[in-house]
């Protein structure tokens, strides 16, 4: 790893460990901690939005758009902080039937998921929840694992959901994106633990039941 890039990862984490001291300000409520977690949403966006132009700016390929929901039927694991944000978004905005429905959807593929482990859960796919003619029902608010999520080759996304034990295959995912995300939210999280709240993740249809 470049100085370069350690210098951005610590950045991100300390952003990331900043909003999340916002997060527990006086007084602590699940307002403050949504708020906080809006923005770093946000951050993470601004972040995707710059690198597709540069790489648009450099001619290379960012292919993920929507439609394209190849990545939409692995394990996506998140902090329960951003499926309390999630299950929010979806109690607001769907009405009840499409809330029965999605928790119906949710139940089926947690059933089908949770007796996998490593390799077998990894490989394992089924449509998300979330997921309804080909786009995601709750986009705004979707939890970091997806909002990082960005290839440079629809074809190896295909092979990977077509033959997930393919070894010689794996979705050509952009790094820079993904790592500086995930710090971001490591940030967040520690912030958190810092102030007495002790994070977990989950699967997103384990949330969503």
């Amino acid at each position: 790893m470049s100085i370069q890039s350690e210098n951005f990862e610590k950045a991100f984490y300390h952003d990331g460990y900043q909003l999340g001291m916002k997060a527990c300000k006086e007084p602590v409520s699940e307002e403050n901690l949504l708020a906080a977690l809006a923005e770093m949403f946000r951050n993470i966006d601004d972040l995707t939005d710059s690198l597709l132009v540069y790489a648009r700016q450099q001619g290379k390929a960012v292919e993920c758009k929507k439609g394209c929901h190849w990545c939409c039927h692995q394990p996506v694991f998140a902090m329960d902080y951003e499926l309390k944000y999630l299950r929010k978004y979806v109690s607001e905005k769907f009405s009840l039937p499409q809330q029965t429905e999605i928790k119906q959807r949710a139940e089926d593929k947690n059933n089908r998921f949770r007796q996998l482990k490593g390799n077998d859960l990894l490989n394992a796919k089924h449509p998300c929840p979330l997921l309804m003619n080909g786009a995601c029902m709750a986009y705004e608010a979707r939890p970091v694992a997806c909002r990082i999520y960005l290839s440079s080759s629809v074809n190896s996304c295909q092979k990977f959901f077509q033959s997930p034990d393919d070894k010689s295959n794996y979705p050509a995912l952009l790094d820079f994106p993904m790592r500086l995300g995930r710090m971001m939210n490591e940030g967040f999280k520690a912030a958190l633990k810092a102030n007495g709240i002790v994070a977990k993740e989950f699967r997103i249809e384990e949330k969503l039941m």
